[in-house]
């Protein structure tokens, strides 16, 4: 299979044609290997135009929405960004080749590992990985230029709104596991925010402390 003419494809068909335009988001998603960052069970899947299995009941976004989410953060290289769900470390390497300092939070210590050493593995340096709880967000690193949230919350948390800075922005998708939206948060010089539904989204669910809590038996 010839991964890249694959990974173009994947970018003119699923991503211009579907109105991503910056043309940073478009470079490193033609760049970045999604085919190294998949189960190697699903290589021949890797640049389809959907989400994939990672284990662990996790999945790597589908392109387009990875595109769209970055693309909603409107960064500019040399950006301090923060993610929540690592996963198997796409999305951090997109930003990362976007030429982005990164900050990522997964919860689950075998993903973590793993996306750890695909990023050494790949040179992506910029990418700071840590295990954790991810709707706490990671305090001694704020404030963000951006913050990009991989996994659905039942409402916007709030320690993530106060490590974002001022003037920036924070996709969430914010829902049930049915029914979510896509959300655009922007935060004024007055610490107000501003929310704009950008799609309807299905994702994993963000457990942690202000997201959904794990029902103890």
């Amino acid at each position: 299979m010839d991964f890249d003419q694959e990974r173009q494809l994947m970018v003119d068909e699923q991503l211009r044609l579907r109105g991503i335009t910056d043309p940073l988001v478009l470079e490193s998603m033609g760049l970045v290997p999604r085919h190294l960052f998949v189960p190697e069970h699903l290589l021949h899947s890797a640049y389809r135009d959907g989400p994939l299995p990672i284990g662990e009941d996790q999945t790597i976004s589908q392109p387009y929405i990875v595109a769209l989410m970055v693309q909603c953060l409107q960064l500019k290289p040399g950006s301090r960004v923060l993610e929540i769900g690592t996963g198997s470390a796409y999305g951090a390497a997109v930003l990362a080749q976007m030429g982005m300092e990164v900050y990522t939070i997964e919860r689950l210590p075998n993903l973590a590992d793993l996306a750890s050493a695909q990023l050494k593995e790949l040179s992506f340096e910029s990418v700071h990985v840590r295990i954790g709880d991810g709707s706490l967000g990671w305090p001694e690193k704020a404030p963000f230029d951006g913050i990009i949230v991989t996994a659905a919350s039942p409402e916007i948390p709030e320690a993530l709104c106060a490590q974002l800075s001022p003037g920036a922005l924070m996709v969430i998708p914010i829902g049930d596991v049915v029914n979510q939206s896509l959300l655009k948060v922007s935060k004024s010089d007055t610490e107000e925010l501003k929310i704009e539904t950008v799609a309807d989204v299905r994702f994993v669910p963000l457990i942690g402390e202000q997201g959904w809590r794990i029902q103890e038996d």
